[in-house]
């Protein structure tokens, strides 16, 4: 109950509108987004509808989200995140490894590939570690989700929104690596099937 009531709280205050999807697929999902904001995974979580919300693990960074109480009571009880400690990760960290321990439990996963926050705007270079997922869950579906504008609702260093609408685009699924598939040509061929969603966003700013 009160993860629905958060959904629809974020849904409210951001003005991202929920995804008109109500099957849940027979195959394990990647979501996969541009990243400027702490918000980025909550406005994702939040326009999935309920079956779909109930599969996602969002991937966030361990430092930010357990800072406090709250956040830590939210990561763990409400979002149910995959939280994954940034700056030197060693070894023993093998924050890949968690992702594929999730999925192998049934979960779809929401990641980040430039693996840190935008700070002008611009979609950076995909890391390595979605080739890594998607060569390991070939039949997963890699759905491209391009955010707009939530950077202005959750500025750098404040924890509070401020009420600016958003955007979250979800495009269709991107085909994983093929046979042969150098891993650059997999990773920006990803980040393109992800940059072309913003024309979308450009048409809503138009209207």
């Amino acid at each position: 109950m009160i993860r629905n009531v958060v959904a629809l709280a974020v849904r409210l205050v951001t003005g991202v509108r929920m995804l008109h999807e109500h099957t849940v697929p027979d195959r394990p999902r990647i979501y996969y987004a541009n990243h400027s904001s702490h918000l980025d995974f909550v406005v994702i979580w939040a326009a999935l509808p309920s079956p779909l919300r109930n599969r996602a693990r969002p991937v966030a960074g361990a430092d930010y989200w357990q800072k406090d109480a709250l956040r830590r009571w939210l990561a763990s009880k409400v979002f149910k995140a995959v939280l994954i400690p940034r700056g030197r990760v060693g070894r023993e960290d093998d924050p890949v490894g968690r992702m594929i321990a999730e999925m192998e439990q049934g979960h779809d996963l929401i990641i980040f590939p430039e693996g840190t926050r935008s700070m002008d705007g611009r979609v950076a270079d995909f890391k390595p570690g979605i080739f890594t997922l998607a060569r390991h869950y070939p039949l997963a579906e890699l759905i491209p989700v391009y955010l707009d504008n939530l950077s202005h609702i959750l500025p750098k260093g404040e924890f509070l929104p401020v009420p600016v609408m958003g955007n979250a685009i979800f495009g269709p699924p991107c085909e994983g690596p093929q046979e042969g598939e150098p891993r650059h040509d997999f990773l920006v061929r990803a980040r393109q099937a992800l940059l072309e969603l913003s024309s979308h966003a450009d048409a809503g700013e138009a209207e």
